[in-house]
């Protein structure tokens, strides 16, 4: 198994690739701690693993606060003494056109690029005591290139790859690798309901991905999962594209 007897927390547990994640990451023998926003959307996926010999541990983080973050990593350090792998999953992503606002620009550059510099800050400091570890930050494909119509989520993406490539740098000497995945449109229940509403966004969503469709939360969980292992003990400082294609072109 990729995770055997690792210890990993995931952020965003409670959305969609989260809680992918987090079953995947169960199965392939880790220890869990799943933080979410929401107590109840992150107790609701640890109530989703069954069947694993791991531990399960939830908590409710918001990312945007220090102190928050600092809280959630000390539930790594307390209940499990270490932590071995983080997937900085949560963040927001608004609607369309939305972000030409500097409120709701403001609001995506707090939370997905602010919000991972806290977590991997937290993170990385309890990793150090033991020498080792690995985070892996969801950025985006549109943190690799540009969109019209949302400039606070590509511009905060594009932080994320950009800080996970300088965290990469800074903390190899620590036995730290720091990598990224960037994946584009998921099929999660809430893009099926945006593209049942408008087949001009279906038709453009599905236009990007050379393959014709779009990305299962679970091909997310699959790239994260490798990257957090110990099969990929020499790749740091990666954004690792998960979009079939789109940013090849």
């Amino acid at each position: 198994m990729l995770l055997s007897d690792k210890i990993v927390l995931i952020t965003g547990a409670g959305g969609e690739i989260g809680r992918a994640a987090a079953i995947l990451f169960a199965r392939e023998g880790a220890s869990l701690v799943l933080a979410d926003l929401s107590q109840e959307a992150a107790d609701a996926t640890a109530h989703a693993i069954s069947g694993q010999d791991g531990r399960i541990v939830t908590c409710q983080v918001d990312i945007t606060n220090v102190a928050s973050v600092d809280a959630m990593v000390a539930v790594c350090s307390q209940e499990f003494g270490r932590l071995d792998c983080a997937f900085n999953n949560a963040g927001i992503n608004l609607p369309a056109d939305v972000e030409w606002q500097l409120e709701a620009f403001d609001r995506s550059m707090t939370v997905n690029a602010n919000g991972t510099m806290y977590c991997m800050t937290a993170e990385s400091k309890l990793m150090e005591q033991a020498g080792k570890g690995s985070i892996v930050n969801n950025a985006s494909a549109n943190g690799i290139v540009g969109s019209t119509r949302q400039p606070g989520y590509s511009a905060s993406k594009h932080a994320v790859v950009g800080m996970t490539r300088t965290a990469a740098i800074r903390w190899a000497k620590l036995g730290i690798r720091v990598n990224a995945i960037c994946p584009s449109s998921v099929q999660t229940p809430m893009t099926e309901r945006s593209m049942a509403l408008s087949p001009e966004l279906r038709a453009h969503l599905m236009s990007m991905s050379p393959m014709g469709r779009l990305a299962e939360p679970s091909e997310v969980a699959e790239a994260a999962l490798w990257l957090c292992s110990d099969r990929a003990s020499y790749i740091n400082g990666v954004a690792l594209p998960v979009d079939g294609g789109f940013t090849a072109g």
